[in-house]
């Protein structure tokens, strides 16, 4: 049965083994994190983790599975729709969403009652409808009206809808869906445009929407932790003691000290723990993955045969990768404090689904490259069999 399994999964073999070892990393490092959470649950961590994190891994991995089999050209259909259903949904998020630090970015499943945030959707939403339209509009891509307005409306729309709520989560996307147009052949005027059109909205949101207290401060606290009382900088200030006391080889599985005091400790700060527990070393390996990731997604966006698998590859492995980068500065000092999770890692049930979506939908891209390849392999074979060689005819007898 596992075999038969093994020969069904397509696509990159590298990032197949990278996704295992992550979720691997993803168990061991959350079993280790939820130990206070599980405390004040007045539950067994074993429990916390089989009927939460567990299920969800398993999840994802069957959603990869799923999503990779699929044709990721369907997902081009999906687009428009997924973007049409993700605006309006982003909107409710902000007005009647569930409320977290002064943040309006969950939403309550109704039955089944599963919070999820909005954003995760609007990520996988915005990157399709882009790889879309760069795709359809490509012949007549200056043309302002039907190929531009288009591009720059649901790239600012989607941008100041999620920073509203979620500052770093909003500029990561606005960032990738600006590669996503130097890619698409966009012109430098009209990206120029795009950017002024996006430095206009961060204003707006930095100095008069509803988190811009929480966003200077976050910024000031960063800049000059000096500065600053001792409550606002506890979380970097708790992964700092994380990193310092890990060493080059760390504590050991289960031995973390600061999983006790850090806020989030499974989450937003599982690369603090990760350090303390593994060391530097540990640190290093998990860099050294999100890296090799990226670099066999770029392969697989040079060899993709069509420009939507290509700039939908792109995107998604783009997202991603800055995503991973993001959290683990943040986790180190380099950067201010943000809510973006470790992806594939981290502890998070409908955020690691919309994270394994988006490796399934690579991952098909990669399915597609391989058989183009095999197929023009097996062309190249039959053209030499059925070749007639016209030469010299040796001589018998």
């Amino acid at each position: 049965m596992f075999q038969a399994l093994l020969n069904k999964t397509k696509g990159d073999r590298w990032i197949w083994l990278i996704i295992i070892l992550l979720s691997l990393i993803s168990v061991m490092a959350v079993y280790s994190a939820t130990g206070t959470l599980a405390y004040k649950k007045g539950e067994a961590v074993e429990k916390l983790l089989l009927t939460k994190h567990l299920i969800f891994v398993l999840m994802g991995i069957g959603m990869i599975y799923i999503a990779h089999l699929l044709d990721y050209r369907y997902y081009a259909g999906i687009s428009k729709i997924l973007m049409i259903v993700t605006v309006p949904l982003l909107v409710y998020t902000l007005i009647f969403g569930t409320n977290l630090n002064d943040a309006s970015r969950w939403v309550k499943i109704p039955v089944i009652g599963l919070t999820f945030q909005t954003s995760d959707l609007a990520k996988l939403a915005l990157i399709t409808f882009l790889a879309r339209m760069l795709t359809k509009k490509q012949e007549n891509i200056k043309n302002v009206r039907e190929s531009f307005l288009p591009i720059m409306g649901s790239v600012c729309v989607v941008f100041v809808l999620i920073a509203l709520a979620n500052l770093s989560t909003a500029l990561m996307l606005f960032g990738v869906s600006i590669l996503l147009l130097i890619i698409g052949r966009i012109s430098i005027k009209q990206i120029a445009i795009v950017c002024a059109g996006g430095f206009i909205l961060l204003m707006f949101v930095f100095f008069l929407g509803p988190r811009r207290k929480t966003y200077m401060s976050r910024i000031n606290t960063f800049l000059h932790p000096e500065m600053q009382h001792s409550d606002k900088t506890f979380q970097a200030d708790q992964a700092k003691i994380a990193l310092a006391t890990g060493g080059v080889f760390g504590k050991g599985p289960g031995n973390s000290t600061q999983r006790n005091f850090l806020p989030h400790p499974y989450s937003d700060f599982i690369f603090a723990i990760i350090i303390e527990e593994w060391g530097t070393l540990g640190g290093i390996i998990i860099m050294v993955l999100y890296l090799v990731l990226l670099y066999r997604c770029i392969k697989i966006v040079t060899r993709a045969p069509k420009a939507f698998g290509a700039l939908l590859a792109a995107g998604l492995s783009f997202s991603l990768t800055i995503q991973a980068f993001a959290n683990m500065a943040v986790a180190v000092g380099l950067g201010p404090v943000t809510g973006v999770p470790l992806p594939l890692v981290s502890m998070g049930g409908t955020s690691m689904i919309f994270t394994s979506v988006a490796f399934g939908i690579i991952l098909s891209v990669s399915r597609d490259v391989e058989e183009n390849a095999g197929s023009a392999i097996k062309e190249e074979k039959e053209k030499v069999k059925n070749k007639v060689i016209v030469g010299e005819i040796p001589a018998f007898g």
